[in-house]
Formats: C-alpha cells, structure tokens, sequence
C-alpha cells in the first residue's frame, strides 16, 4: 500500500503549515478545531506523519507542486528528491543538464557559490523536511498521548510513527551532514523564538547515530511495514550509509561497523528478483518483482502524487532530440539531462555492451559534449520509464506525472557496500562471500555469467566503477566520489570545471556552501571554508 497525497489531505484541512526562514510552525486556522479535538483522532497521527514521507516526494501543498512549501523558487523545482538528484547527479560524470535555468549549470561545472538557488533550496528544503519531523515528535510524547486520552491500544501505533518520524528526521540530518557539513540544528524542544545554533559535522554524525540506535527497536520490523514506509532495514541501511562515509564525516573510519549494518540488511528477506534490471524502474515497480529488492523507496503516483520533480524529473527530463516521448511512457520529453563520454566508457563496448544496465540512447546523439546546451551533445540514459511490464503507459492519462518508485535503498547497494567494506579491512568480511555478491548483480546484468568476474578483479577501483553501473542516477555517485577521493581531484569528466576536456577542482567543493542568505539571518551560523 502507498502513502499517497491524499493521505495527508486530513492533516492540511485543519491545519496549516507555513515556511519561514527560520521555522516552521503548525497553527490553527479560523474557527475550525482546535489541537486538542483535533489530536483526539488517532488517524490524525498518520496524517501528520503521511506529510513528513509526501515532503520528500512532492513540492507543495497541491497537485503540481502548486502552493510551494518553500518559497523564492518554483515548487516543482524545489522539490525534494529533485533537488538532492541535483546535488548528487549534476556535479559528477554520471549527469549533465543543458538548461539555462538560474545557475543549475553551474553544479555540473562545479563553479557554484553560495548565491546559487538550487543549492539555497535544498538547504531550506531539508531544514522544512526537518521541522515537519519535529513538529509530530513534539506532539506524540507520552505526555501529549496522555492529554489528548489517546487509548492504549493506539499508543503503539502512534509510537511507530514516531520512530519513522525520528529516521525521518535522521534521514535529512543525514543530507544536510553529507552536503553542507554543518547545520542548524532543531529538534523537538527547540525554541521558535530563538535562531537555532549551529551543529558542527561530528557533532551532527554522533546525533543521527544515537537517533538511529535510539528507535531501532521502535521500528517496525524489516519487510513487515506498509509499502514506502521505512522499517528496520531502512534504518541499518542508513547507519550503514553513515558508517561507510565516516572517514569523510569525522576523520575516523568507521567500515567494521557498516559491514555489521549491511548483514543485518542481507540476512533480513529481500532478493534480488529473476527479472530484467530495467524492471526496478519502471511503473509498476511496486509490484512486478523488483518490490522483493527495495528497503525503502519514495512512492509516486500519477494520479495521486503530481509532481514535476522526483520520478516524472527523471523520466521527463532525458527525454529530447530524436527519441519518442512515447517508448517512455509520458507526453514529452523536456530536453535536458544527458552523461558525459567517461560514464559510457565504465562499460565495456560503450553503447554496444551486453551489460543491460547500459540504456544509451544515442540515435543524433554525439559521445563527447562540444557544448552544454544542445540536448544532442552527450548520450542520453533510458533508464526510468512510465510504462508498466505489460508496456501500458502509467496512471495519468494526459502523460504528464508518473507511477514510479524511486528506491531510495535496495539490496544491490549492501552487496556492494558489504564488498567494498570487505575490501577496505572491515572485521568479519569474506572475499569469496563480496564476490559471489558482486556476480550476483552481474548475473542479472548480463542475463549469464559471461560478465561475472574472478577474485582479482575485484578491487576498490573495480567497486568504485561498478557501483556506477549499478546504481547510476540513483543519488549515489557524488558522495560515493568524495570517499574515494575522486571528486574534486583524481579524476576528470566533461565540462568539470566549466572547461570542455574538464579539470580537477578546488578541495573545498566536496563542501558545499552555506547560503549566503542564512548565514546573514543567523549568526550562529559560519560559512564554509572556501566561499
């Protein structure tokens, strides 16, 4: 089952949530209920928490992303998953886009500062993401249930939600760390009144940990939640990200800890489905055997979650020159996203592999860019397509939004994390066990074992490579690139740097800036070195 817009509707028509820089803040509106009748219905809870999962799918408070949640920039643009696609796709070898909108070339060409809009929005989207959180956590303690006489037998249902509410909140502290280092931090018993304080990087690894650790056994137990809601395996993959990147986060290598994340994740049920790759990102990829390898996926529905970023960004967006609009599933395509000629090259014969995970389209398309703009500069990707198993196009009959789920985690990241940790000398990790994962991926790749390799093969450098041809536009590379020190130095890819051949760049980007915007409202805050 699905956590759709609609959802949410019964918390919105009693309450309103309005943005402001430095807070959010949950008021009633006119005569209509007040909190405490309001918080008297048990399903009032689900409602809250339904909004803090739909703020990572949808822009706005209304079909379209139409009554933006965060303002100076267009709902759909502001979109959360879109934005964090952005941050993660556009500024390494996997993504590049030819609009001119604002400054959103600047992220491919790692020329960005802290005026950039794109990065202000995602800094404010998951400072709103955040305030959502804390804003069902501070009315779900025992002494709100208590004055709102919510029985007992709702009570754990109530604290479920306020476990997801808690890895929610996890989840976009766990952004803000990876993007942006420091943060300012609320939580539930922070003061509107006061400009909340700054968090240092460390500081923020230790929270989200102890959070994580605080609720895993609050959470519902792994593959028995509703379908997009997380569970205990979403948790340890998450504890699992933040223990493979701890080197980054706080100078401490933490990969022991993260392979004892990724085997509770292996051991816990899910599969990897006898199925074409390109099942995982079709429409119906919530039922045609690649649910069996989700953890955790952010749910969208053409008729129910309208959005012009996440999955309709995805599918609209690669979609230009000469390619049919129609083969995809949509009513056209928006002519903007393409890869760079050093992503082709990770698969062997380029556009003529036998790896399926290789979706080049480039019928009028040339490998290498000569220019940003021209969609036809650069390969196009097919890889997320609103068309069902059976090649029905999706839900929305004019073709504009899409039935996709995007997976935010999936099994193929934990065998290939548990590899790479095993690589990198984590305790307790098996070489034959990471390559027998590894070739399992492969095997589906390729359809046999002709692409499976042997025991030498399997280096970090091969992991590094793979995981892009694994998990390539699934908000991964950049900070995959960054633990392997290859993001700003150590590796060159079109246009980085804003130069045709590309260029290594500054050591502070692996950072990006504070807004120039809240570093100005808020003098708890410093910006980043660098900027």
């Amino acid at each position: 089952m699905k956590i759709y817009k609609s959802i949410i509707l019964l918390f919105l028509g009693t309450l309103v949530f309005t943005a402001c820089d430095d807070a959010l803040t949950v008021e009633p509106q006119g005569n209509q209920l007040t909190e405490e009748e309001i918080f008297q219905d048990p399903a009032t809870y689900r409602g809250i928490v339904a909004k803090a999962y739909a703020g990572l799918a949808v822009g706005g408070q209304s079909g379209g992303d139409g009554n933006a949640d965060i303002s100076g920039i267009d709902g759909g643009f502001s979109n959360y998953l879109r934005l964090y696609w952005n941050m993660q796709e556009l500024t390494t070898d996997e993504a590049i886009i030819g609009w001119n909108d604002g400054t959103i070339k600047d992220l491919h060409g790692h020329v960005w500062n802290d005026g950039n809009e794109f990065i202000n929005a995602m800094f404010s989207r998951i400072n709103y993401q955040i305030a959502v959180c804390n804003e069902f956590i501070s009315l779900s303690t025992d002494a709100k249930l208590d004055q709102y006489n919510v029985p007992a037998d709702v009570r754990a249902e109530v604290m479920e939600y306020r476990a997801e509410a808690r890895f929610l909140r996890a989840y976009s502290y766990y952004h803000g760390m990876d993007l942006f280092g420091t943060m300012p931090f609320t939580d539930e018993n922070s003061s509107l009144a006061d400009l909340p304080p700054a968090i240092s990087r460390a500081e923020l690894f230790d929270f989200i940990e102890s959070e994580l650790l605080a609720v895993e056994d609050q959470m519902v137990d792994a593959r028995a939640n509703e379908y997009g809601r997380a569970d205990r395996a979403a948790l340890w993959m998450l504890l699992a990200k933040i223990y493979m990147n701890a080197e980054v986060y706080t100078g401490t290598p933490r990969y022991d800890d993260a392979l004892v994340q990724v085997n509770k994740v292996i051991n816990a049920g899910y599969s990897i489905p006898n199925a074409p790759y390109s099942y995982l990102f079709l429409a119906d990829n919530d039922q045609n055997g690649a649910q069996n390898e989700f953890i955790w996926t952010i749910n969208f529905d053409g008729l129910n979650t309208q959005t012009f970023g996440g999955t309709t960004y995805l599918t609209h967006a690669p979609v230009g020159g000469s390619m049919n609009a129609a083969q995809f599933g949509i009513n056209g395509g928006w002519g903007g996203i393409r890869t760079t000629p050093q992503f082709v090259e990770l698969f062997p014969n380029e556009e003529n592999s036998d790896d399926q995970r290789e979706t080049f389209y480039t019928d009028g398309q040339t490998k290498e860019i000569g220019e940003v703009s021209p969609f036809t500069d650069g390969f196009a990707i097919q890889k997320f397509k609103n068309l069902n198993t059976d090649g029905t196009p999706g839900k929305d009959p004019n073709g504009d939004f899409v039935d996709i789920d995007f997976p935010v985690f999936r099994l193929a990241d934990a065998y290939l994390m548990y590899a790479e940790a095993t690589l990198r000398g984590a305790a307790g990790g098996n070489n034959a066990t990471a390559l027998s994962y590894v070739n399992a991926l492969r095997e589906r790749a390729y359809g046999n074992t002709s692409g499976n390799i042997t025991a030498g093969a399997l280096t970090l450098d091969f992991i590094l490579d793979e995981r892009a041809r694994e998990l390539h536009w699934e908000t991964h590379r950049r900070q995959d690139l960054i633990r392997f020190n290859k993001f700003t130095s150590g590796k060159v890819w079109a246009w980085k740097g804003n130069v045709p051949s590309g260029t290594t760049t500054a050591t502070f980007r692996r950072l990006l800036p504070i807004p120039a915007q809240e570093v100005n409202q808020n003098p708890n805050l410093s910006q980043n070195p660098g900027y």
